[in-house]
């Protein structure tokens, strides 16, 4: 898959699934394409990750046939153009509360190289694009995807107007930061909690734009799956060292049990990335 067949199925309404990536490592691309993923989440919000490094994951990710799309560390257009200079397919631009945030991360990604007064000009429609220049960004960006994550109640409030910005393919659901907005951190079964999150899934998929929520803490599979139902269809599914953990914890505490030794004690908190 490529970042235009992503796009497109987003839109559509068909399902992809991915994980979010925090580990360097060149057999982690091939890992992901075997198990099914049809994109990588390479998080650079809370991960340090150099820019010459970063190419090379996206590069390689994309060359596996796994989309690389990449959470910038803000919403900054030129952040989201340089993660995509890099080799990235996708931008992911975090804790978005305003339509104009979202309008300047589409300019990025879908009217690149274009800056400025021109571009700016273009995206609130006061000035409209040559038909060559148009159809030169259109033809070049075509593979590009702009997702925002919508995590505050501010967000929330402005959802219509994010949702009603031109050239955005999706919303990601930050679960944790979302929690801690509405007053009741990390109570994702709480009803508030629940209910802003089919909201969103709600509304986006209404628009034809494609919606999912993160979903890395404990207990979650069963919301996954009902909000899947729902029709949410950005399915990004915990994260590879919260599924390196939960999977060596199992099979040691059964190891140590048939043994008659004791397992660890210690709870696994959320990762709340």
């Amino acid at each position: 898959m490529n970042g235009k067949e992503l796009r497109e199925r987003l839109h559509r309404g068909d399902r992809v699934y991915g994980t979010m990536i925090v580990a360097v490592s060149p057999r982690w691309p091939a890992v992901c394409k075997a198990i099914g993923l049809d994109f990588a989440f390479i998080d650079t919000e809370h991960i340090q990750q150099n820019r010459s490094q970063l190419s090379w994951m996206c590069q390689l990710y994309a060359a596996t046939g796994v989309v690389p799309i990449v959470r910038i560390p803000s919403p900054d257009p030129y952040q989201a153009a340089m993660v995509l200079d890099g080799g990235a397919q996708g931008v992911i631009a975090p804790y978005v509360e305003t339509p104009d945030q979202v309008r300047q991360i589409v300019g990025a990604v879908k009217y690149r190289p274009l800056k400025g007064q021109k571009l700016h000009q273009a995206l609130i429609g006061q000035v409209p694009l040559e038909p060559e220049l148009a159809e030169y960004l259109a033809e070049r960006n075509a593979g590009n995807v702009a997702i925002v994550n919508i995590e505050s109640v501010p967000a929330l409030e402005a959802l219509d107007e994010i949702l009603a910005v031109d050239g955005l393919d999706g919303v990601l659901i930050g679960p944790h930061d979302l929690s801690c907005s509405l007053g009741i951190p990390e109570q994702y079964q709480h009803p508030r909690f629940i209910d802003a999150v089919d909201t969103i899934i709600q509304k986006a998929r209404a628009r034809q734009i494609g919606a999912g929520i993160h979903v890395v803490y404990a207990g979650g599979l069963e919301q996954e799956i009902r909000w899947a139902r729902m029709g949410a269809n950005l399915i990004v599914h915990s994260m590879d060292i919260a599924a390196f953990r939960g999977a060596l914890r199992q099979d040691l505490d059964a190891i140590k049990a048939a043994l008659q030794e004791v397992p660890a004690a210690g709870k696994m908190e959320n990762i709340n990335l």
